[in-house]
């Protein structure tokens, strides 16, 4: 059988599956919390759910209770997997420089249907939300996202070999990440109204079976079978050495220019994430909130909304990288998303809060452009090593970030639902000093040029 170095369809389905049900999953837990708080039946219109609106009324505590609670219990849920899920994408990701790239694709992808079908159980026999603390801690298991995209990234990256095609094709990928996760957010509110919650997971397990068959008997691996059989650790001991020393390494023996510059672009990497899942992971919540009080069709739609975001991000990079140094789309970027986030604070329209997208039109720019540059920094076999740097940075920084925002926002709604956005636009100003710093500094015109794609190649020789 003839196999295929296409990573990209394997990410499609995996992403479409994960979009589909996330919304779906936070909407599942706030309508349960709601009829226990209530005693009584979510309700949901073709225009709006059921929300009060009267800030006197009994019921209008009771809703930002439910609010409250809903927040709390997504931060448990994030804690729950985190741990597993960072060991798990560490050794994985790090390995797949000597093992092979499949697995950092498979294992999460069978996590992913085992938590499918573990929803699917607790929505048809209304099993209690704390069976989800399971369902979180066995997905952590099997390395979860961070793991997927960590392995995916690391897979391209191998199979390129023009600097400006690996930034291009990384793109891709975030714009896949962006597009689906539109369309199966716009798809889940029909799917919810639909076909209910139990079969709308159903569907997405049958869509990580698809995935499952085709990354084992489609997919090549893009590190050779012949070169990684013969080195496979003997010892448990071995396998712990081999599995730290690739990241040791990276810094070990790099020349100081060098470490400092991937220190400085992980670091940018990692609070410009923190600031993008914290801020955008509260949309739901506050969507549902009052004033707005949308429905679950609504709320499909504000996530489609990102479908156009992500479209644009990918042409930003793709236009932009032909006249601009990377770290000038990153500038761009970070600036559309501190725009967003002050905008959508003080929205209280549907209008206003559609149009948040319109500043935030480039905000997913940063985010591949800077995977590009830590990928260009380093030798081709010290990709799976920098890619699980990242990997752990995303599990770390993710599950930080949406226990902070979740907690600020449980704390914050009664007075000002907005106020978390406006720490999110503010903390992004972090980055954007830290990236200042690197391009403002007494390095000289050799050491700016590492930021140029053209002329990364010359990293070892400029520092030497």
């Amino acid at each position: 059988m003839r196999r295929v170095l296409c990573v990209e369809p394997v990410i499609f389905v995996y992403m479409f599956a994960c979009s589909l049900t996330s919304p779906l999953a936070q909407q599942f837990i706030y309508r349960r919390l709601w009829e226990q708080e209530y005693n009584s039946t979510f309700v949901s219109d073709s225009n709006a759910s059921y929300c009060e609106q009267n800030k006197s009324s009994p019921t209008y505590i009771k809703q930002k209770e439910v609010q409250e609670k809903a927040s709390v219990l997504n931060m448990q849920l994030d804690l729950t997997g985190a741990v597993p899920s960072l060991i798990v994408a560490f050794v994985i990701v790090s390995n797949g420089d000597r093992q092979g790239r499949k697995r950092s694709l498979v294992l999460p992808s069978m996590g992913a249907l085992i938590a499918n079908i573990c929803l699917t159980v607790i929505s048809y026999f209304s099993l209690s939300l704390s069976v989800l603390f399971a369902v979180a801690f066995i997905t952590g298991l099997f390395g979860s996202m961070a793991t997927f995209l960590g392995g995916g990234f690391a897979f391209i990256a191998d199979v390129c070999h023009d600097e400006k095609q690996k930034t291009t094709r990384i793109a891709v990928v975030d714009l896949i990440y962006g597009v689906v996760s539109g369309l199966a957010g716009l798809s889940s509110g029909y799917f919810l109204r639909g076909i209910g919650f139990t079969w709308t997971f159903v569907t997405a397990s049958l869509l990580h079976v698809v995935n499952i068959i085709y990354i084992l008997f489609f997919l090549e691996d893009s590190v050779g079978v012949s070169g990684f059989q013969h080195e496979a650790p003997v010892s448990f001991k071995e396998l712990l050495r081999e599995t730290f020393s690739g990241v040791y390494m990276l810094f070990k023996t790099a020349p100081y220019k060098k470490r400092i510059l991937i220190t400085v672009l992980l670091f940018a990497f990692m609070t410009y994430l923190f600031t993008m899942v914290g801020g955008s992971s509260l949309f739901t919540l506050y969507e549902l909130d009052e004033p707005l009080c949308w429905n679950e069709v609504y709320i499909g739609y504000g996530a489609a909304a990102f479908t156009s975001v992500s479209l644009t991000s990918f042409l930003g990079v793709y236009l932009f990288s032909k006249c601009l140094k990377d770290i000038y789309i990153v500038f761009i970027g970070m600036f559309s998303y501190i725009g967003g986030m002050v905008m959508a604070a003080f929205a209280k329209t549907t209008l206003l809060m559609f149009l948040v997208r319109v500043p935030s039109l480039l905000c997913f720019m940063p985010l591949p452009v800077l995977r590009s540059m830590l990928s260009k920094v380093v030798l081709a076999g010290e990709q799976g090593a920098v890619f699980a740097c990242v990997a752990c940075l995303e599990v770390v920084t993710g599950t930080v970030s949406l226990s902070v925002f979740n907690s600020l926002y449980a704390a914050t709604v009664a007075w000002f639902s907005g106020f978390s956005f406006l720490l999110s636009a503010g903390i992004c100003l972090i980055p954007l000093s830290v990236l200042c710093w690197l391009l403002c500094t007494s390095w000289n015109g050799e050491d700016l040029a590492l930021l140029v794609p053209e002329e990364v190649s010359s990293i070892e020789s400029v520092d030497n």
